[in-house]
């Protein structure tokens, strides 16, 4: 059974949206067609996006949805007539009609996920951006050629991070994938760690995790420079280095 994300604005039962939904035995999760509302939901398997009515609407948040790093199978629901709005720069791994039968639609849901996770076998054990080169296999990290000395939580905090570029995570969030359900510290404990993580990436790379205010922190790809070598992530405007806030003076153990 699957958990699947539906983002629709309408006022009708995820049945309606999707009527085969209701002989599928997944559980459905009904959401305001935004981006934002990713941010605190619990993470699904699949993220449906209703394109039955407004198209213009529908292309813009799946491109915005690709943007947060999304990693599951993105797919949108469209009437047949709007299929041929549908484009490869909609950024959706599979669309689903609304008129189609529970077996297309379990078939179609089966295969989006196969695919990704096809795709994460063949991932290698490195993670490389820009300048950061972060090795699974040998848990050890470096930037710049340079070996960072992290502790076993600041390794997998940078990993998350950056297996995720562009999505912003909530400390809460943090807190759960990184320590675990059963950790019973506060979320002050992910900004210290992240203040520990920006001093030892630098001054050059610190910019690599970014502060979106009054929701959490993301990994920021290095840009581009007119020299053709990969720069520092460019923080948005709502982000900052926790340095530039203010600074947490408490230190907590690992």
């Amino acid at each position: 059974m699957a958990t699947i994300v539906l983002l629709t604005n309408s006022l009708q039962p995820s049945a309606e949206v999707l009527p085969a939904l209701g002989f599928l035995l997944h559980d459905v999760r009904v959401l305001p067609a935004e981006a934002s509302a990713l941010v605190d939901a619990p993470t699904g398997d699949v993220v449906a996006v209703d394109a039955r009515r407004d198209l213009s609407q529908a292309r813009g948040l799946t491109r915005l949805i690709r943007t947060t790093g999304v990693d599951v199978p993105l797919m949108a629901i469209v009437t047949e007539g709007g299929l041929a709005a549908v484009t490869a720069e909609w950024g959706i791994d599979d669309v689903l009609l609304d008129s189609a039968g529970p077996a297309e639609v379990e078939a179609r849901l089966r295969l989006a996920q196969g695919r990704l996770a096809a795709a994460g076998d063949d991932a290698p054990d490195e993670i490389r951006s820009g300048d950061l080169v972060i090795d699974e296999a040998t848990y050890t990290a470096k930037v710049a050629r340079r070996t960072l000395d992290l502790t076993y939580k600041e390794f997998e905090l940078l990993k998350f991070l950056a297996q995720h570029p562009g999505r912003v995570f909530t400390r809460a969030q943090l807190l759960q994938e990184v320590w675990g359900y059963d950790y019973f510290g506060g979320t002050r404990t992910v900004d210290v760690h992240v203040r520990r993580l920006r001093a030892k990436l630098g001054a050059d790379h610190e910019s690599l995790i970014g502060t979106v205010r009054n929701v959490g922190y993301r990994f920021v790809p290095p840009q581009q420079g007119r020299s053709g070598r990969p720069t520092a992530g460019v923080p948005l405007p709502d982000e900052a280095p926790l340095a530039e806030r203010s600074d947490v003076s408490i230190t907590l153990a690992d």
